[in-house]
């Protein structure tokens, strides 16, 4: 990302779409591992606050928040492969980046 710019550029969106893409993607199907304890109605309402989250986040022209984004969903992606189950607090993080916090 540029320094020193609080605004992202359009060099800087279209650098972070692919990193974003295939951050919500592994996300969704980490959804679906056999090792988290979900049932069906758990699973597509965690899928549906991981498409808000990244919807809105998709709109974000700030390039902090941007990189908020991204580092929030490694991590989360990282707990999801380890097979832990924290996503209330995961998604609570998640959260925290949409209000401005």
């Amino acid at each position: 990302m540029a320094k020193g710019l609080i605004w992202a550029t359009a060099e800087d969106l279209a650098r972070n779409r692919q990193r974003v893409l295939s951050l919500y993607r592994q996300i969704l199907r980490s959804l679906n591992s056999p090792k988290l304890p979900l049932n069906l109605g758990a699973r597509l309402a965690k899928k549906a606050e991981v498409r808000t989250i990244f919807m809105l986040g998709s709109d974000e022209r700030s390039v902090h928040n941007i990189a908020d984004l991204i580092d929030t969903a490694e991590y989360c992606l990282s707990r999801l492969k380890n097979g832990l189950w924290e996503l209330l607090f995961i998604f609570k993080a998640f959260e925290g980046l949409l209000d401005g916090g």
